[in-house]
């Protein structure tokens, strides 16, 4: 099956030149993903990988680029955390029908993750609501991959908790 997903670093002062950079990428096997190096110190892939599952698209994406930027580091995985907008993109509808289900069904719509002027959800909440609604088509694989890019992102926030913190939480919720 085919995947896309984003992933997002942060780069050292060794890979400012982008040039390079993209070379170094495309012969570590990157050569399935766009490049985005718009905003300084930062690079973005969006790939669109083939394999068998989500989880093993994205691992073999996040060696590749391991292998060709070995200092770089993980700032997100995508698609993951979204507002609004982007929940109705996926599912082809406007963003006020996306606000309308998530007023009028205020108790049983998914809990944001940031609530504010600009909400932020995990897109593998949202679509698994709507889809248990069951009038909305996804493309094949665009669950599997906000889920998988929803767990390697709290992996990765869960790897920054301090040492205390974690086992003091893990008591609690155990």
């Amino acid at each position: 099956m085919e995947f896309t997903f984003k992933l997002k670093y942060q780069l050292t002062s060794d890979d400012s030149n982008h040039d390079e950079l993209i070379e170094r990428l495309g012969e570590a096997g990157c050569d399935d993903a766009l490049i985005g190096i718009g905003q300084p110190g930062r690079v973005a892939l969006e790939f669109t990988r083939e394999a068998e599952s989500a989880f093993a698209a994205l691992i073999s994406a996040l060696a590749d680029v391991k292998r060709a930027v070995p200092a770089a580091k993980l700032i997100e995985v995508g698609p993951d955390l979204v507002g609004l907008t982007d929940v109705a993109d996926f599912v082809g509808v406007t963003r006020q029908n996306i606000r309308k289900l998530a007023v009028t069904n205020s108790t049983s719509f998914p809990t944001p993750v940031h609530e504010g002027s600009s909400s932020l959800w995990h897109l593998a909440d949202v679509l698994g609501w709507l889809m248990k609604k069951g009038t909305y088509k996804l493309a094949p694989g665009t669950i599997e991959i906000a889920k998988t890019a929803k767990q390697l992102n709290i992996a990765r926030q869960v790897l920054h908790l301090e040492q205390n913190i974690s086992d003091e939480l893990r008591m609690l919720i155990a």
